[in-house]
């Protein structure tokens, strides 16, 4: 969300920023809304003060017996009252377009993002480790199968019992895999919150209009919603309930930053995605994830956007997965973003990479939206707080890129070191006999 005055201030860098997303000039449109919001204001202010003005001398032509004059102005009185609501509706209106042409523009990316009109435009950042084909722990597996053909060879990932149960885009785990599962995101929540410094939260899974709006998934993303009764939506991430935690505070600079982390479902449409992924667990409508958020000082924010990337890629290393880090393009960032890593992970059955988190910085795009604001040591402000947010790490690609990353040449699934506590000591998953 954008402040108008800023845009009258820097009409050219704003119009620069929208033309590296691939948008037209928006200054000249919405600055002439502000022009008819201002004029409706002042119309509506220059009415009301004619009639304080007018209230005074109908008191001094009372006071002077002079009734026909005070008759007259009475007249006048009665008349702007009647045109105050026009003119009221007329500033409404006129607050109401331009909000809604502010809410449906995406964030300014940053100087350093890479120019590119899709996926294709992303930039490797960095990359960790070494594809499993090429190192000692896929010997003997030929032709790497992908998590479906694993998990149903197993009899524990049930995707037609699902589609009878939900539809397409839904999965039924069991035994072991359904263990797994619930393994991997405990396993990201205790290592977020005992060695990251994120407090745990748990939120609830429905939110209302005003918390959607806040983190942008609401208006432009109505069709990728699910509408949970009349006054909900389930929430696509817990991106949403953390980040509006902070919604119409003000907070101190004591306070920040404040980090917070969550393990809950998500719910998705993919409206957008039809015909793409249809197999197996990589798009789902439910899906798990743990979310990181950060709400700092706009001074540290790109400090704390690192921080949240290194925290992200402590799970793949801890798991020992093969992964690249990208630079998003201008072209394949998020509406609400500055500045995007994506996390891709390695999966040997498909034989490509695949995006298992994504970081984000968003500038105080998000915090104008909620109203979310802090005030420095000294007093000052208040000034609107940086938010971030990011994936830390999706829970169902998780168990994807174990899977993949693990299986042996008998079908079974090695349980990775780190995640064997949390499965109670087993340490392969077979079919059962």
């Amino acid at each position: 969300m954008y402040d108008i005055k800023w845009i009258r201030e820097n009409a050219e860098a704003f119009d620069t920023g929208l033309k590296r997303r691939g948008l037209a000039p928006l200054s000249s449109s919405l600055l002439a809304l502000d022009d008819s919001r201002r004029s409706a204001i002042a119309k509506a202010q220059a009415t009301q003060e004619r009639r304080n003005a007018l209230s005074k001398e109908i008191g001094k032509a009372m006071g002077a017996k002079d009734v026909a004059l005070a008759d007259k102005l009475k007249a006048e009185v009665a008349a702007l009252k009647d045109a105050q609501p026009a003119l009221e509706a007329e500033e409404k209106a006129a607050v109401e377009a331009l909000s809604e042409q502010l809410a449906a523009i995406p964030n300014i990316p940053n100087a350093d993002v890479p120019e590119g009109a899709d996926e294709h435009g992303n930039v490797v950042l960095h990359v960790h480790g070494t594809k499993p084909e090429e190192g000692k722990r896929l010997i003997g597996v030929n032709q790497p199968k992908e998590h479906f053909e694993l998990g149903e060879a197993l009899g524990q990932m049930d995707f037609e019992t699902a589609a009878k149960l939900s539809g397409s885009r839904f999965v039924v785990l069991n035994a072991r895999l359904a263990r797994l599962n619930r393994a991997i995101g405990q396993f990201m929540l205790d290592t977020h919150t005992e060695e990251h410094g994120y407090t745990e939260v748990n939120p609830p899974l429905m939110v209302r209009d005003e918390a959607m709006f806040g983190t942008a998934q609401l208006p432009k993303f109505r069709d990728d919603q699910f509408r949970a009764g009349e006054d909900h939506w389930l929430i696509p991430t817990a991106e949403v309930p953390l980040t509006n935690l902070v919604r119409e505070s003000i907070l101190s600079e004591e306070e920040l930053p404040r980090r917070y982390s969550a393990l809950t479902p998500c719910f998705r449409a993919e409206a957008g995605s039809a015909g793409r992924d249809t197999r197996g667990m990589l798009r789902q409508h439910q899906f798990e994830k743990v979310e990181l958020v950060s709400i700092t000082l706009p001074e540290k924010s790109r400090e704390e956007h690192e921080r949240m990337l290194a925290s992200a890629e402590a799970i793949l290393k801890k798991l020992d997965l093969h992964y690249r880090v990208m630079t998003l393009c201008t072209g394949d960032m998020g509406f609400a973003s500055q500045k995007t890593w994506d996390i891709e992970v390695w999966l040997p059955g498909q034989k490509t990479y695949r995006e298992i988190s994504s970081c984000s910085v968003c500038g105080d795009f998000q915090a104008r939206r909620m109203n979310a604001r802090y005030k420095t040591r000294d007093g000052k402000g208040p000034f609107f707080v940086h938010t971030l947010n990011g994936s830390g790490t999706a829970v169902g690609r998780a168990l994807i890129a174990v899977m993949e990353n693990y299986q042996n040449a008998d079908g079974s699934i090695t349980v990775p070191d780190a995640l064997v506590p949390y499965m109670r000591g087993v340490t392969r998953i077979e079919k059962a006999a």
